[in-house]
């Protein structure tokens, strides 16, 4: 076996298997963590220095993402200045292997000042940030997969899947639903998978392909080339929707070896087009296409036409199903 695969393979197994030990070593801390969490009244701190602060980061953001408040805090900067960014309704989770980390233990004492409390996050208990702490959730005190045991590996994987598994218990506590998630990623893919209506993509007014009844198949070709959207609605006076031309009923149309100039467009349109609520899901009216092998929508309410959503105009704003 190549070295570089071997390797990567003996990491793999290493972090895996402190993984493993992670889920012995879970126990009513974890419980006592979530619960201290959900009491708190501000936002919750994420500290760590090196490798586990960027960790800390990490676990910060997801917290923030999914209901829990929260920032990360530098603890080399904590005590130039940054302290000041924290309330006594905060609470603190600090990430440090050993529990003796020079930057933390500098600012313990300033934190027990503030009456923050503390939820640790090391290897070591009874080290120094164990004392201050409520609770210490423990990680394994497993060699590093580094063949040196100085790089940290196992223990800020471990410190990461312990920070998504509080992340995940405290959404599931709050009852944490899709549209809370869609208020705090209202941009990106998953923001507008959750949010995007397709009131804001629909073509509308003067931009819908729209034939009277009594008009011929020709001049449906005509106002489809014209508004570029591979379709027309057919409407009364009054604007009533009666029907869909599309390009599959053109094909058909001259299949069929009609006359497009004289036939009239109710012999050859759909008479029961497909409609949505304007307030419809860009993703939900995706998913009718799809099944219904469609590639256009009316989107209308009580009756009266308010636009079309094109399955490019979904495509366009990068939704997949």
């Amino acid at each position: 076996m190549n070295e570089h695969i071997a390797s990567a393979k003996r990491t793999i197994k290493s972090e895996y298997e402190t993984i493993r030990n992670l889920l012995q070593v879970i126990d009513e801390s974890f419980r006592e963590a979530c619960e201290l969490i959900l009491d708190t009244k501000g936002r919750v701190l994420l500290i760590g220095m090196g490798k586990s602060g960027h960790i800390a980061r990490k676990i910060s953001a997801t917290l923030s993402s999914t209901g829990t408040p929260s920032f990360f805090l530098h603890p080399a900067e904590a005590t130039h200045g940054d302290l000041g960014a924290i309330t006594q309704n905060d609470l603190a989770i600090i990430i440090s292997n050993s529990g003796a980390t020079s930057e933390i233990i500098s600012i313990l004492p300033a934190l027990k000042k503030l009456n923050i409390k503390i939820i640790s996050m090391t290897a070591i208990e009874g080290s120094e940030l164990t004392k201050y702490a409520s609770v210490n959730l423990r990680i394994p005190s497993d060699k590093e997969a580094c063949p040196l045991n100085l790089a940290p590996t196992n223990s800020t994987t471990a410190s990461l899947v312990l920070g998504d598994a509080l992340a995940v218990a405290l959404l599931e506590a709050r009852n944490f639903k899709e549209k809370d998630f869609a208020k705090s990623h209202p941009t990106g893919t998953l923001g507008r998978k959750l949010t995007l209506s397709v009131n804001e993509l629909m073509s509308i007014e003067d931009e819908i392909p729209r034939v009277l009844v009594d008009q011929s198949i020709g001049d449906a070709i005509v106002e489809m080339n014209r508004k570029g959207l591979g379709m027309t609605l057919i409407v009364s006076l009054k604007n009533e929707l009666l029907g869909i031309f599309t390009d599959g009923d053109l094909r058909r149309s001259i299949d069929s070896g009609l006359d497009l100039k004289k036939t009239k467009i109710d012999i050859a349109m759909s008479k029961t087009p497909k409609t949505i609520p304007r307030n419809t899901l860009a993703m939900d009216a995706l998913e009718i296409m799809n099944i219904s092998k469609i590639t256009s929508l009316v989107v209308s309410e009580n009756d009266e036409i308010c636009g079309v959503v094109h399955l490019h105009d979904i495509l366009r704003n990068g939704l997949t199903t």
